[in-house]
């Protein structure tokens, strides 16, 4: 499974683009090998397992979330993590498969404390919030705490405040920027595959902009200041989400322990809900 990763990381990055995240039978096979690690892949095997798998409710992130579980609850073991450092790991997950268990170590006095601080900061839990309530009134003062900090909106307050003047980098784009300059319709093909698919932004010649939009922009990105992309008008056409992708995918910031996740343009079998205003 590591040298086949590797292969692809390094057929990727001839392309430009970081490697796609892991997938279900991918993350199934690395946890295997964290279980015995190889000797001297002890830290890369860690790496993949918090920076390569998806979040949220994708099938990787229920291989990871369940193998993390299984250590949070003694079930499973491994020489390269803890019973808190499982809680934590499944605190950098968002939401999803990661709930049931970070609500589950709030009853372990050895994991209490990492599951408050991990669901203190999200808020993706949905129904589960009732089963906190629960321990909350069966008297778990842990559930309590996470009751309090969401109550007390913990998770926005405790970030940077933010800063009384931002300087960026401008990236300017004369006249009319539509979704066809930032995603082209000829390179639609590559739209779930974001990183690969924001190599085409810009790509068709138009008066007033440089030959090499995407160079310019790292140029600008060297600077050290954030980049903004201004234009007279921006945005207008229908491919408003892989366009914004792209954008963002050049000028955003990274999420600590997010990989990319692939755009899905549409879900099959969903018909058109009009709008009721």
């Amino acid at each position: 499974m590591l040298a086949a990763y590797r292969e692809h990381i390094d057929a990727r990055a001839q392309e430009g683009v970081p490697p796609k995240p892991l997938d279900a039978q991918q993350t199934a096979d690395l946890v295997e090998l964290i279980k015995s690690p190889p000797a001297g892949e002890e830290n890369y095997l860690l790496e993949l397992l918090t920076q390569h798998v998806p979040a949220g409710v994708d099938e990787a992130a229920y291989v990871k979330a369940g193998f993390l579980a299984a250590i949070s609850r003694g079930e499973a073991e491994t020489p390269l993590l803890d019973k808190v450092r499982a809680v934590e790991i499944l605190g950098s997950m968002l939401g999803g498969y990661n709930i049931e268990p970070l609500i589950a170590a709030l009853d372990d006095e050895e994991t209490a404390a990492a599951a408050v601080a991990a669901l203190s900061h999200t808020l993706l839990v949905f129904d589960a919030f009732h089963d906190v309530v629960e321990k909350s009134e069966a008297g778990n003062s842990h559930a309590r705490q996470v009751l309090e900090s969401w109550a007390h909106a913990e998770w926005f307050t405790s970030k940077p405040a933010l800063a009384d003047k931002i300087t960026v980098s401008v990236f300017k784009v004369p006249g009319e920027t539509n979704t066809d300059d930032l995603s082209p319709a000829q390179d639609a093909w590559s739209r779930p595959d974001i990183p690969l698919h924001a190599n085409a932004m810009l790509k068709n010649p138009r008066p007033g902009l440089t030959e090499q939009p995407l160079e310019k922009i790292d140029e600008l990105k060297a600077a050290g200041h954030p980049v903004a992309y201004v234009g007279d008008v921006v945005g207008t056409g229908s491919s408003r989400k892989s366009a914004t992708n792209s954008v963002l995918w050049h000028m955003g910031d990274d999420i600590p322990y997010i990989p990319y996740i692939p755009y899905i343009p549409y879900i099959p079998y969903i018909p058109y809900i009009p709008y009721i205003p």
